[in-house]
C-alpha cells in the first residue's frame, strides 16, 4: 500500500476505507473485510455512531493496533476547548484505543470554537493521544484563522472531493503550507449514478480494462490526495483498492481533469445548520 507522510513525518496510507453512513454489523462487516483485503486505513467519526463497531473489527482482525491507521472526528456540538477533550477520551472508549493516528475538527463552526477545539487537540497531540491533528470541510478562511492562533499546522484536510470538484486552487494552498488534501465522497456518495453515467470517464475506464471507480479513484491519488471511498459491498471494497497499476497518459489526464465543474453534493461549509 503507498503511503504518503505528512507534515510532522507521520505515513498514512494513501487509500482509507470510509464509513459514513455504515451502522453497527453493517459498519463492522466492512471494515473486517477491508482489512482482509489490505486496506490498513479506516476513517470513521462521532457522529457515524459506528466507533464501537470499527474498533471490535479492528481488534478481531488480529493485525496488530500499530499496523492500522484509525482517523475519527470531532462533532460540531463538541466543539470547545473542555468538550474536546471529552470528546475524544469518549471516542477512543467506544473505539477501545489508547490512541488515535488521526484526529480532525469535522466542520467548521465559529473562529473562536475551532481554535478552542484546536488548542485541546493540539494539547493531546503533545501527550502522545494522538498521533497526527488535522480538520475537515475548512475552506482558505477558517484555514487563515486557524493559524492565527495554531502552534501546530493541520496535517490534513479532510473534504468532499471528486473529479467533479478537484479544489485546484485549495489544494494549492494547502500544499504551500504543507497540508494534504484527503477526500471523501470520492465517487460522488449518494450521487454516483453521475459518476458512472460520465462519458469520458466511461471511455476512459474500457481503455484501462478498469472500473469507473477505479479510474476516477487513481487520478485522485495521482493528484496526491488521500482517497477514502466508503463501500460495504465485499467486491466494491476489494476493487477501489485495486488500482496502482492504472497509469493516465496526458491527454487522458486532460480529459479528466476537464470533468471538474466544482458541483458539490454536500452541505457548503459556510452555511451549515448542524
Amino acid at each position: 500500500m503507498k503511503t504518503i507522510t505528512l507534515n510532522n513525518g507521520v505515513k498514512i496510507p494513501v487509500v482509507g476505507l470510509g464509513t459514513f453512513r455504515a451502522k453497527e454489523n453493517e459498519a463492522y462487516q466492512a471494515v473486517a473485510h477491508a482489512l482482509k483485503a489490505g486496506y490498513r486505513h479506516i476513517d470513521t467519526a462521532a457522529i457515524y455512531r459506528n466507533e464501537k463497531e470499527v474498533g471490535q473489527a479492528i481488534k478481531d482482525s488480529q493485525i496488530p493496533r500499530e499496523e492500522i491507521f484509525v482517523t475519527s472526528k470531532l462533532w460540531n456540538d463538541d466543539q470547545g476547548y473542555e468538550k474536546a477533550h471529552l470528546a475524544f477520551q469518549k471516542t477512543l472508549d467506544e473505539l477501545g484505543f489508547d490512541y488515535l493516528d488521526l484526529y480532525l475538527i469535522h466542520w467548521p463552526k465559529t473562529y473562536q470554537k475551532a481554535a478552542d477545539s484546536w488548542k485541546a487537540l493540539e494539547e493531546l497531540y503533545h501527550q502522545g493521544k494522538i498521533k497526527a491533528i488535522g480538520v475537515s470541510n475548512f475552506t482558505f478562511h477558517h484555514l487563515e484563522h486557524l493559524y492565527e492562533t495554531a502552534t501546530v499546522i493541520p496535517a490534513v484536510n479532510q473534504v468532499e472531493m471528486h473529479v467533479g470538484i478537484q479544489h485546484e486552487k485549495l489544494r494549492a494552498f494547502c500544499q504551500e503550507k504543507n497540508i494534504y488534501l484527503e477526500a471523501y465522497a470520492p465517487l460522488m456518495s449518494h450521487e454516483i449514478k453521475n459518476l458512472l453515467a460520465n462519458e469520458t470517464l466511461q471511455k476512459v475506464a474500457a481503455s484501462k480494462s478498469a472500473t469507473i471507480a477505479q479510474v476516477a479513484l487513481k487520478y485522485l491519488v495521482d493528484l496526491d490526495v488521500i482517497i477514502l471511498p466508503k463501500s460495504t459491498n465485499p467486491q466494491r471494497i476489494e476493487e477501489n483498492i485495486d488500482l496502482f497499476n492504472i497509469t493516465f497518459t496526458s491527454e487522458e489526464k486532460a480529459l479528466l481533469k476537464g470533468l471538474n465543474n466544482g458541483r458539490k453534493y454536500f452541505p457548503d461549509p459556510d452555511n451549515i445548520a448542524f
